[in-house]
């Protein structure tokens, strides 16, 4: 089956279920990231140690969870929400499950970070409530869950629990520096999380070439048999801002047979068969015509699956991916 994860969630519009990326859930060679440092020996400043310490009151879509004292047992439930856990050091003892098929528990950017840990797969379209409080969490993240309420004050009576910023259904998820930066003070790692973000915009801005600045960039995503042009407000497309790019704000819904909203000055193609690839309507447009398309295959793909999590380890990976293809077709 192939299938790709679903997009982030705007002004109310239904997010798309991935279909082969995690499929894409949203996921190969060595882990992107640093390795989780050893602690300092040098004791915090008073800032430091206050941005740090517990407890800590988070604002979500439900309204505030407290997390009384640093959580030592964490099950993420969001989509991607294992990776920005390990990018913060932290291994934890579930993962929601990834939709399609590529094979997400072993995604190359996050072998290193788990150090040989395998985490609890938690089924992805129905949360395993009695698994869950089996682990015996002292937190649960969902950041990137889409969880509705009902579901968060199922899960907040196992443990204190951090849910969306904003109700299943509204508004956009997080951007990653977002998620990141609620991951790091629910886990009392806010410090690392500023220097985790600077890290993988610096990487970002390592991997782009300036023939990128500025070019207007469309996102093609075919989740069959309808097309989209993804906005940054989808996860996915936020990596290509990261690279210079200018990538519209807002996701649009096209139709086979009108795809001219794709015909910029690039083209990043994901999902397509090859007859929708070839068909004349595509073909047709300028920046195909012209050689301006890079066609990253499937959701079933690695670079799929890493534009699915769009976490601090997987955007160096995904962007190491398609920046070379990119800068080969503009030149």
């Amino acid at each position: 089956m192939s299938y790709a994860p679903r997009p982030g969630r705007r002004a109310g519009r239904t997010a798309l279920r991935a279909l082969a990326a995690a499929a894409l859930t949203a996921l190969v060679a060595a882990a992107c990231s640093s390795p989780p440092q050893a602690p300092s020996t040098t004791a915090p400043s008073p800032s430091a140690a206050a941005r740090n310490a517990f407890p800590v009151t988070l604002t979500h879509a439900y309204g505030e969870t407290t997390i009384p004292v640093e959580p030592t047992r964490v099950v993420t439930i969001g989509f991607n929400e294992g990776d920005f856990a390990l990018a913060l050091g932290v291994v934890p003892l579930a993962e929601r499950e990834f939709f399609g098929g590529f094979d997400w528990q072993n995604r190359p950017w996050a072998t290193q970070a788990k150090n040989g840990a395998q985490p609890v797969a938690l089924a992805s379209s129905e949360l395993p409530l009695e698994t869950i409080a089996g682990l015996k969490p002292d937190l649960i993240l969902g950041v990137y869950s889409y969880i509705d309420q009902p579901t968060y004050e199922r899960l907040s009576a196992i443990a204190p629990t951090v849910a969306p910023p904003t109700p299943s259904g509204e508004g956009a998820a997080a951007t990653w520096q977002e998620q990141t930066r609620i991951t790091g003070r629910a886990l009392g790692r806010s410090d690392r999380a500023e220097q985790v973000i600077a890290e993988t915009e610096q990487k970002l801005e390592d991997a782009a070439a300036p023939s990128f600045a500025g070019k207007k960039l469309a996102m093609d995503f075919m989740v069959d048999p309808t097309p989209y042009k993804l906005g940054t407000d989808d996860l996915r497309a936020q990596l290509f801002t990261g690279l210079g790019f200018d990538v519209p704000a807002t996701t649009e819904t096209l139709s086979p047979e009108t795809l001219t909203p794709l015909d910029q000055d690039v083209i990043v193609s994901l999902g397509r068969t090859q007859a929708q690839y070839d068909s004349p309507v595509f073909q047709n447009l300028d920046a195909v015509k012209q050689g301006r398309v890079v066609n990253m295959g499937g959701y079933t793909t690695p670079f799929a699956g890493a534009l699915g999590y769009s976490s601090p380890l997987s955007l160096p990976y995904a962007a190491d991916m398609v920046a070379p293809r990119l800068t080969e077709v503009l030149g």
